[in-house]
């Protein structure tokens, strides 16, 4: 049987970045690939629902932080869909036998081993099969403490469930991973990349002008939607950022990590100076989470209305864009 190491990280996808690419010998840090991946991000989209409630993103789209990653990393991964379930077990189970662990895409709702509170219709978690005993697949999830398993009907379920993004069975598995890496050239490019996305895009729905686009919207929720249905929307953006993944939260401390990484790696103590800065973001999105919630439940104790919370995230807008704007100036 493979030995796989496992080891237990905030977010799914960068968690298996780091796993997986470890067990090939490359040893990178979750925070290192989500920074080198510039997963961080923000986009608020009305019209794209989730739920039946519009769609709020506190991480660039699934797949980007892994591809980006690789690309820069040297990395060459072989990735495949399939329309036929029996073919994509056959598949995996083979590669299971030769000793490669395989990356999945999968839905959460039909992951057993989740807590059933935590499993509901998100279909871009990712995971790593790396043997098999019996009818069950071993399984590394890296947002899991330890290593767990999963029935075979389970892993079907989830692999070819329904909605968006369909799965389609995708599996992946690095074919060509190089021992040594500079990573600073890597680590410039996320760097780069991560500012553009957050300060450059001409769309008003994404980067810094998203966090203001969602806010002059919020605070007209009661008026336009109704109190029940703003009390949906409003619950959906604190999801977002706080149980889906690693949530908008926590994505700011992973890159403020990775900030302090990079300056270490680089010898740029103002990267590091960036990623204080940027905790101190994580904390103020903590502290709306925190306003927002009780706003959900109707706790008017404190006197915070949805024009208010719209007040809070314009503040978080100008930190967030406080931090990008210095961190683009910093010579890598």
């Amino acid at each position: 049987m493979t030995q796989f190491s496992h080891t237990q990280t905030a977010h799914c996808e960068s968690g298996v970045i780091s796993n997986l690419f470890g067990h090939h010998g490359l040893q990178i840090s979750e925070p290192m690939a989500f920074g080198i991946g510039a997963g961080i991000f923000f986009g608020h989209l009305p019209f794209v629902k989730v739920n039946g409630v519009p769609g709020t993103t506190y991480r660039i789209w699934p797949g980007a932080i892994f591809s980006r990653a690789c690309k820069r990393l040297g990395v060459t991964m072989e990735s495949r869909k399939f329309s036929n379930v029996d073919s994509a077990m056959k598949t995996l189970d083979q590669l299971v036998e030769d000793g490669v662990p395989v990356g999945l895409q999968s839905s959460v709702y039909y992951l057993p081993y989740f807590p059933e509170s935590y499993r509901f219709h998100f279909n871009a978690h990712n995971l790593v099969v790396y043997g098999k005993d019996g009818d069950d697949y071993l399984v590394s999830d890296p947002i899991m403490d330890t290593v767990t398993r999963i029935d075979t009907e389970n892993l079907i379920r989830a692999r070819f469930a329904k909605g968006f993004p369909a799965p389609k069975g995708k599996m992946y598995y690095p074919v060509n991973v190089p021992q040594e890496v500079d990573f600073r050239e890597p680590v410039k490019a996320g760097i780069d990349q991560a500012c553009h996305y957050m300060l450059k895009i001409p769309v008003p729905m994404f980067g810094v002008k998203g966090i203001r686009f969602l806010a002059k919207r919020m605070k007209d929720y009661p008026a336009k939607v109704g109190d029940r249905k703003a009390a949906l929307y409003l619950g959906n953006v604190i999801r977002m950022q706080e149980e889906i993944g690693t949530g908008g939260a926590g994505f700011r401390f992973m890159y403020a990590a990775f900030l302090q990484e990079a300056g270490s790696l680089l010898d740029k103590p103002e990267l590091k100076d960036v990623g204080r800065e940027l905790t101190q973001v994580g904390d103020a999105w903590r502290n709306f989470a925190a306003h927002a919630g009780r706003v959900c439940k109707a706790r008017s104790a404190d006197n915070v209305s949805y024009g208010e919370l719209s007040k809070m995230l314009l503040q978080i807008a100008d930190m967030e864009e406080k931090v990008f704007r210095r961190l683009s100036t910093v010579k890598l």
